[in-house]
């Protein structure tokens, strides 16, 4: 007789056919995933577990029960951060107008962390490349992301820089035709242990689990919301749910429209465009108001009193007042 392997009980779990399967709770997601992240897990065994998982669609509890073991692993070191954001979606049709939200936050004092990973879809472009080419280039480890931080309010590091495991799993796209739920529980990962995190998704159906999950893992203050291309970028052409998380108190809050019409899907979405829009040499009328409409959502997320017209009214004011040279030093030597 062949022993079964310990982990094959979560696999069971999972796809013991339509009457016999169920969800995991939180504490049997928070071992299997704790034993993916010691490499005690097979290959085939890790393939079919993200894969019934993804068919199932995991639970709040899953999500917090991953989130939490992957967590043990970081060992991230105390930064202080004002704003978690996650960037795990990469753009396709429209720029990436988000990265210029974030950078107008930080230049009004927040310090800004952004995390997420990049080429794991074709045909998309990511956060840490843009970046890098608008001259904010990447942080290397958590000591890079510490000084960038001290400089100026702002960094990025790739999920491949501190946790490597789950870039592994993120890469299995390629094999498996499909994202995995690693995707989803990546935007909750918070490294830092900011009390104010903002988070994307593409499908609705994800929103309630985000906002469930953060809630679960004793998140502080957390939105959650269907962005463009799944980044977190309001779009000004659609009302815009968006799921907040204040002290264990969940609520919903619905932001109207802010542009008729529908974008066309763009046939290229070179750097330049955003740099030139950053140095206020010409941004087009979607991309102004989907800044705006993000920096508004974050600002209401840390100052949940403030209304939706105060939220955009203070955007405004804090993307009329970035730093137009915080781009200027070294991009053009980029593009």
């Amino acid at each position: 007789m062949i022993a079964e392997h310990p982990f094959a009980q979560y696999v069971r779990i999972l796809g013991k056919g339509k009457t016999g399967s169920r969800s995991l709770n939180a504490d049997e997601a928070y071992a299997a995933m704790g034993m993916i992240m010691r490499s005690e897990v097979e290959d085939v065994q890790l393939g079919a577990f993200l894969m019934l998982l993804r068919v199932k669609e995991e639970s709040f509890e899953e999500l917090a029960g991953f989130v939490r073991a992957v967590r043990e692993t970081l060992r991230a070191p105390s930064i202080a951060v004002d704003l978690d954001w996650a960037s795990y979606a990469g753009k396709r049709r429209q720029q990436p107008w988000y990265l210029l939200a974030a950078l107008a936050l930080a230049d009004s004092g927040l310090r800004v962390f952004m995390h997420g990973a990049a080429g794991h879809t074709a045909e998309r472009i990511y956060s840490e490349h843009v970046l890098a080419e608008l001259g904010e280039a990447t942080a290397r480890d958590w000591q890079d992301v510490s000084s960038k931080l001290e400089q100026g309010n702002f960094a990025y590091l790739p999920l491949a820089q501190f946790s490597p495991p789950l870039q592994r799993m993120i890469d299995l796209r390629a094999q498996f035709g499909l994202r995995s739920p690693v995707h989803t529980l990546s935007r909750l990962l918070n490294p830092l242990a900011a009390d104010y995190s903002i988070q994307s998704i593409f499908h609705p159906a994800y929103a309630d689990n985000h906002q469930q999950a953060a809630a679960l893992l004793g998140q502080a203050h957390a939105v959650v919301f269907k962005g463009e291309a799944g980044e977190a970028e309001r779009k000004p052409e659609a009302d815009c749910r968006v799921k907040s998380v204040h002290n264990g108190h969940l609520s919903e809050a619905e932001w109207p429209r802010m542009l008729d019409g529908r974008q066309e899907k763009l046939s290229e979405l070179p750097t330049t465009e955003l740099l030139n829009a950053w140095r206020d040499e010409h941004i087009s009328e979607y991309g102004r108001l989907a800044i705006q409409g993000t920096i508004a959502i974050a600002l209401q997320l840390r100052s949940p009193e403030l209304n939706q017209e105060e939220c955009l009214a203070q955007a405004s004011a804090i993307w009329n007042q970035r730093n137009r040279q915080r781009l200027s030093a070294t991009a053009t030597e980029n593009l």
